[in-house]
């Protein structure tokens, strides 16, 4: 499924093939948590703008519109109208980030709904039921996600249930992909490493997880409040244990440089809200830097927001156009630099692999990691 086509360092250009299409890699998923791309963006404008990949969230649709309602219209793809690969994250970042009351025991989870205030109970079990119904392509396994800092002997204890309930997901995941009535039956499962930023639990619970049959893996449980250079060291501890022959998620990460860091250390898979809830408040990237879009000297600037940029806002508005919309508080403003922001993700991926595919990446990450992390 995962096929490994060239390597530059730990930098690995791939094509991943699944049953709604080939997944070129690296690659940065477009997130959808509701199954719509926050700012007014639909599933036509995601092919645009160049996604691969949607996401969406299996604890936010579990509770709306509820996974039985987008089972009964066909599954997520016909639902949203989009025909290309998607994968759905368990639900279970947002059990334990939004459920002010939970109680966790070795079956699962039992929370309010952030939404009504009523009683959910989600497990490994019940997170693969709701993605089935879903459709997804790729399935994520359910995993406690672990409060950054935390006591190691938690951690440990954590981690030991995570791959129990790995090995749970793996056995419901086949039995619903044999159903008749499952509408993905090619349904995939990526497991997920946690192991807060104890190195030698990470490592252990990876080669815990590689010896369960799963079609990918992920890196969890990172970008919640350590240091940049944490993340960075974690992967690092982690990477040489990850299969070789499947993808490797680094989940909820991040800014276009820990991007270009995170190929740069093996990582394939990557997705973050940060874009497109950046681009709702303004502040854009672009190949010269970040702007904020608000500032006074875009008054009557007739410019695009990017003049290397090929997003259809680039190609057709000027910065003052759009900043006057924010200032009118005309939701156009929002749905513009959201494409921007999209594209400018989805390009950099591109970008990042012509360079490993010509041998430049290293030349690529070094003149790129000085200009995109600084504000114009």
């Amino acid at each position: 499924m995962f096929k490994l086509i060239k390597k530059e360092s730990n930098a690995r250009l791939g094509e991943f093939t699944t049953v709604h299409g080939v997944i070129k890699t690296p690659v940065f998923m477009n997130v959808g948590t509701i199954a719509a791309i926050k700012g007014a963006v639909s599933a036509l404008d995601l092919k645009e703008i160049g996604t691969q990949v949607e996401l969406s969230n299996t604890y936010h649709l579990h509770v709306r519109p509820g996974d039985e309602v987008v089972r009964d219209m066909g599954g997520l793809h016909k639902f949203m109208n989009w025909d290309k690969p998607i994968l759905t994250d368990s639900g279970g970042f947002q059990v334990f980030s939004l459920a002010k009351l939970r109680k966790i025991t070795e079956e699962g989870v039992t929370f309010n709904s952030h939404v009504d205030g009523r009683k959910i109970f989600m497990g490994p079990k019940e997170s693969m039921q709701i993605q089935s119904n879903l459709a997804s392509t790729i399935a994520m396994a359910f995993d406690e996600c672990i409060e950054n800092p935390a006591e190691y002997h938690y951690v440990k204890d954590s981690i030991a249930r995570t791959t129990r309930w790995l090995e749970i997901c793996r056995s419901e995941i086949t039995r619903l992909n044999s159903l008749e009535n499952t509408i993905n039956k090619n349904q995939m499962l990526f497991g997920i490493n946690q192991g807060s930023t104890y190195k030698d639990l990470r490592i252990e619970h990876m080669k815990q997880i590689r010896e369960i049959n799963c079609e990918g893996f992920a890196i969890g449980g990172l970008a919640v409040g350590e240091s940049t250079q944490e993340m960075y060291d974690t992967i690092e501890a982690v990477e040489p244990y990850m299969p070789v022959d499947k993808p490797r998620y680094l989940m909820g990460v991040g800014t276009p440089v820990n991007i270009i860091e995170g190929v740069y250390r093996g990582i394939d898979f990557f997705d973050c809200v940060m874009p497109a809830r950046n681009a709702r408040h303004a502040h854009l990237f672009t190949s010269q830097g970040i702007i904020h879009l608000l500032n006074a000297k875009y008054e009557r600037d007739d410019r695009p927001i990017d003049k290397n940029c090929d997003c259809p806002t680039c190609r057709n508005f000027s910065r003052a156009y759009i900043r006057h919309l924010f200032k009118a508080k005309e939701i156009l403003a929002m749905r513009l630099c959201v494409m921007h922001n999209l594209r400018f993700y989805n390009k950099l991926m591109e970008d990042i692999r012509e360079n490993l595919e010509n041998g430049t990446f290293e030349q690529f990450r070094n003149e790129k990691i000085e200009i995109y992390d600084k504000k114009i």
